[in-house]
Formats: structure tokens, C-alpha cells, sequence
């Protein structure tokens, strides 16, 4: 059996819906494309297919092997045409899971400006804040702010990512201007879900001294942006990224606080499985994003210009 010709076959099959269609766009007998797809069934020993007079539905396991089968088709697609030609345009799927605050505010016009300088790629996107299991889920690449953990994956760092104090001019009319982290004990703060011990603020002082504070929630979240908007809205103080918050201090909207203290800061990364062939879309697509958050990022720089204002 032919494996890279079976599971062309059963592709067709799932694109075609049906073994007479997949016969027609492969132009051959529909006895041959029945055979093959037995013989692939017979040779994995599963079912690929529910099988009914009507129709014939994808099992979960058939599900898995047809989107591992897109991009192994992709991939082999991709080599040949970098064996033929050196010059040869990329092509193919991309699947990339992101932070969904992250990717709706800096990943969308990234991705945006690839597909510019590579028309022939197809992105599916997965925006969510939970941590895929991208060999489980077959993503080609996840973008993943944290502190990471030895892994089996390759890890390739993008940008810094700090994260800023803040509240509203309204609030802190009201309820008054922290003046140093212990006094964030007193104020209605509020607070992300998705960290190991949310409520409690980690920071060093000016002079490098390790502190922490333990807050009382107003308001808890598992969305940043949520919580900014909060913030704005006047309802406590928030510690989040500052890519979150850059352009509503920018605006006046919100006003950073304690600045003087470095608060937790972690990296943004690309990370990716080790593979004896990386796909020449992954490692294009992770050099551009490298490349377009070099340096100090964009969003880090209101914090200078505050700085200069005060």
C-alpha cells in the first residue's frame, strides 16, 4: 500500500463526501478509491467512517487523521516545491492558537500583513486563553505568554510582556492614590483568573527587593480586556499587561500607578513541536513575528512618555 496515496485518497473522500464523488475529481474507478480507503482502514485498524445507505460521516478518530492528513500532505506538497525551485512561494494551512486578548489586539494585523507577502497560506485561528495541547490538537504553532516549563516543545521568544498598575482618574478621585503597595490591601482591585494565585500581586521596589500583596477581589475575571474596561468604568484598580491598557492611557482613560515598582513580567513565546522537517510556513511565519516585535514593543511605550509627562 501506498500510504502517502491512501491517505491522499481518503482526503478526497472527506472533501467529496462520498467515494463516487472522490472517484470523479480523482478520475478512476470508484471500485479503486473503495479498496484503498479499506485498505488504509485495515491497515491503521480503525474505523475512518459511520457508514449508513445515505452517507458517510467522519468518527472522531477519522476527524483526527483527516486534519493530520491535510498538513502532511501540505508539508510533502511544501518540499517538493523547495527541492524543485529555491525560489518556490509558500503555501499551504497554518494552524495557530493565541491568547484571545493577544490575538484579537496585535495578532490580527500581524497575521494580516503575512498573508499580504504570502497570499497562498490559509490560517485557521483558535483565540482562547486556555493552554492547547498543540500535538493533541494538532496546532502547527501556539503563541503563549507565561513563565514555561521544560517541555518537548521548541520555545522561540517574540516580545517582553510587563504589566502596569492602573485606575481611573474618577476613582482614584474618590477612593485616593495608592502610595505603596501594601496600601492596594484597602482599595477594591480587581482581578484576573488565570494565574495560579490571582489574588496576589507580586512586585520589586525600586531598590530590587522581592514584595507581594494580597488584594481583595471587587471583581474577578478570566478576559483582560473585560477588566480593563472595569477599570475604566471606574470600578477598582487592575494590574494587567500593558498591551491590554496602552491605549487607554494613552487617552487619559486610565492613570498608571506605583511606577516605581517592577511588577510581574513574563515573555510572549512561539512554541512548536520538534520535528525532524520544520514547515518552512512555521518557521517563516515565527521569524516575522520576531522580526515585528523586536525591540522595546509598541505598546511599552506609554509608559515612557508617563514618565516624561510627570
Amino acid at each position: 500500500m501506498d500510504r502517502f496515496d491512501a491517505l491522499d485518497n481518503f482526503v478526497r473522500v472527506v472533501e467529496a463526501g462520498s467515494i463516487s464523488g472522490a472517484a470523479e475529481r480523482r478520475q478512476i474507478a470508484k471500485s479503486a478509491v473503495s479498496r484503498r480507503l479499506a485498505e488504509l482502514e485495515q491497515h491503521l485498524g480503525v474505523q475512518l467512517f459511520r457508514r449508513t445507505t445515505r452517507r458517510m460521516d467522519l468518527t472522531d478518530t477519522g476527524r483526527s487523521l483527516y486534519e493530520r492528513a491535510l498538513r502532511l500532505l501540505a508539508d510533502l506538497q511544501e518540499t517538493e516545491l523547495a527541492v524543485s525551485s529555491a525560489h518556490g512561494a509558500l503555501s499551504g494551512s497554518l494552524r495557530v492558537a493565541a491568547p484571545l486578548s493577544f490575538g484579537l489586539l496585535h495578532l490580527s494585523s500581524a497575521v494580516n500583513e503575512f498573508l499580504r507577502l504570502h497570499p497562498d497560506i490559509q490560517f485557521d485561528l483558535d483565540f482562547n486563553d486556555r493552554q492547547v495541547d498543540i500535538l493533541q490538537e494538532s496546532f502547527d504553532v501556539a503563541i503563549r505568554i507565561a513563565d514555561l516549563e521544560d517541555s518537548s516543545l521548541i520555545a522561540r521568544r517574540i516580545a517582553p510582556i510587563r504589566t502596569v498598575l492602573t485606575a481611573s482618574p474618577a476613582y482614584l478621585q474618590a477612593s485616593g492614590t495608592p502610595e505603596t503597595p501594601q496600601a492596594l490591601a484597602a482599595h477594591r482591585c480587581l482581578v484576573y483568573t488565570n494565574l495560579p494565585e490571582p489574588a496576589v500581586w507580586r512586585y520589586q521596589d525600586a531598590q530590587g527587593r522581592a514584595g507581594q500583596v494580597r488584594v481583595t477581589a471587587a471583581l474577578k475575571a478570566n478576559n483582560g480586556d473585560f477588566l480593563k474596561r472595569a477599570a475604566i468604568g471606574g470600578q477598582g484598580v487592575t494590574l494587567q499587561p500593558v498591551f491590554i491598557c496602552y491605549e487607554a492611557i494613552e487617552r487619559g482613560e486610565l492613570v498608571p500607578l506605583l511606577t516605581d515598582c517592577t511588577w510581574r513580567s513574563v515573555n510572549a513565546y512561539a512554541v512548536y513541536p520538534q520535528t525532524r522537517h520544520l514547515s518552512q510556513r512555521v518557521r517563516a511565519f515565527v521569524d516575522f513575528l520576531q522580526t515585528r516585535f523586536a525591540g522595546v514593543p509598541y505598546w511599552d511605550r506609554c509608559l515612557e512618555q508617563h514618565r516624561k509627562a510627570g
